[in-house]
C-alpha cells in the first residue's frame, strides 16, 4: 500500500506560537529568547515580515568562537579554556544577528511535499525550517517534529505490511 503524500502544513505544529527575531537584534537578546522559549533556532524576519535567514544554536556558537575555527574545521589547536574564549568574545553579545545568519534557502511554502522537507533537513542540516505563505513566515517545523512524523509514517507502513 503506497503512503499518501503529505504536505508541510500537515506536519507543522498547529497553533504553536511562532518565535522570530529581527536582523538588528543583538546576539545576546536572540540567544536569551531562544533559551526562554526553548527553541533551537529563530527565523529572522525584516520589518515587513519577509524571511531574512535563520539564527540558531550553531550561529550563536559561531559568534562566540573565533572565526578561524570555522575555517580550520576544528578547535583542537585552540589551547584556551572555554571561559577564556568566552571572555575574549564578550563583544559578540552586542553584535547583531544579521552578521551570523544562515541564509541558505531553507524557507518552504505550506504546499511543499514532506519529501522536500526531508531534503531540506538533510541537505542544510538545520534544526528548524521556516514555513511561509508568499514569503511571510508564519510557522516552523522543527527537526524533532519532522522526526516524529517520519517515525509515525514508518510505523504505520510497517503495520500495514504486517496485515
Amino acid at each position: 500500500m503506497a503512503a499518501e503524500k503529505k504536505l508541510v502544513k500537515d506536519i507543522m505544529t498547529k497553533g504553536a506560537k511562532l518565535v522570530t527575531c529581527g536582523p538588528k537584534e543583538k546576539v545576546a537578546d536572540a540567544m536569551a529568547l531562544m533559551v526562554a522559549k526553548k527553541v533551537s533556532g529563530l527565523p529572522v524576519v525584516d520589518e515587513e515580515g519577509n524571511y531574512a535567514g535563520l539564527f540558531g544554536e550553531r550561529e550563536f556558537m559561531t559568534a562566540v568562537f573565533p572565526g578561524y575555527v570555522g575555517t580550520l574545521m576544528s578547535a583542537r589547536m585552540i589551547r584556551r579554556s572555554l571561559d577564556e574564549t568566552i571572555e575574549r568574545r564578550m563583544s559578540a553579545q552586542e553584535e547583531i544577528v544579521r552578521g551570523y545568519l544562515t541564509t541558505d534557502p531553507v524557507l518552504v511554502e505550506d504546499d511543499y511535499a514532506d519529501t522536500q522537507l526531508a531534503e531540506t533537513f538533510l541537505h542544510h542540516r538545520v534544526m528548524v525550517v521556516p514555513i511561509a505563505t508568499e514569503g511571510h513566515v508564519h510557522a516552523v517545523v522543527t527537526r524533532s517534529e519532522f522526526f516524529q512524523a517520519l517515525y509515525d509514517r514508518v510505523a504505520d507502513i510497517a503495520e500495514d505490511f504486517g496485515d
